[in-house]
């Protein structure tokens, strides 16, 4: 369980009753945005208060009432559905933080410049949203956001994503170990040859080819064929 010095308010108001519990404020975000969380770490209590400043538990009945329930984790869940997570100003500002760096690197891994397929560097995409004026939101997920912030970094450098499919050559001494760092990726194609070499062909956001070429140059130490297939 969360600890209570850093527990925050999850709040719902409903048919006359306000219901309070709480939790750990990253946790109750993360299951707002619709990601799996453990209710065990993310509750500081296992209580629905009234008013939990006053320790002021709800009853049974108002329970009841509005949830059809006494089940504490079914009725966390709804509270956190409907109602709101009353974060502190430092909270706030760290997760806008932590949301605007995770938007850069995902447009950084994602993107590039369509006038020479060039990643941009997550500097270039961090200056773009500055220049921009771009707000970045802590209650939305990075991933709802891309295509409105793509839209207006538009408008200050070339940018948009691609996928590149890559086929790749991997001679015997290396294919072991290159199959299974390709396996972090997606890998569309995997044909082993009689020799031991692998044949392969693997689907990446455009922004992440270099990141890959130098991953398998390392292993086989640049002994590996590549061609980017056309779509």
């Amino acid at each position: 369980m969360v600890k209570l010095d850093d527990a925050v308010i999850a709040r719902l108001e409903s048919h006359g009753h306000k219901f309070e519990v709480l939790v750990d404020p990253d946790l109750a975000m993360n299951f707002k945005k619709g990601e799996q969380v453990n209710f065990d770490e993310m509750l500081a209590i296992d209580t629905v208060f009234k008013d939990s400043a006053k320790g002021e538990e709800a009853g049974d009945g108002a329970l009841q009432e509005v949830f059809n329930s006494n089940n504490v984790e079914e009725i966390v869940k709804k509270i956190l559905k409907e109602g709101s997570v009353q974060l502190t100003t430092e909270q706030r500002k760290k997760m806008k933080e932590d949301r605007r760096k995770e938007v850069i690197d995902i447009i950084a891994k994602n993107a590039v410049n369509p006038q020479t397929n060039a990643p941009h560097p997550p500097k270039r995409v961090e200056n773009a949203l500055n220049e921009a004026g771009i707000n970045i939101q802590a209650e939305k997920s990075a991933e709802e956001q891309i295509p409105e912030i793509l839209d207006e970094i538009k408008k200050i450098i070339p940018i948009s994503f691609e996928k590149l499919s890559i086929a790749i050559k991997i001679p015997a001494e290396h294919s072991g170990k290159a199959a299974n760092s390709l396996r972090s990726y997606n890998l569309k194609k995997e044909e082993w040859q009689n020799d031991g070499s692998l044949i392969a062909v693997v689907e990446i956001p455009a922004g992440l080819k270099g990141e890959l070429f130098n991953e398998l140059n390392s292993i086989t130490h640049g002994n590996i064929e590549t061609k980017i297939l056309e779509k």
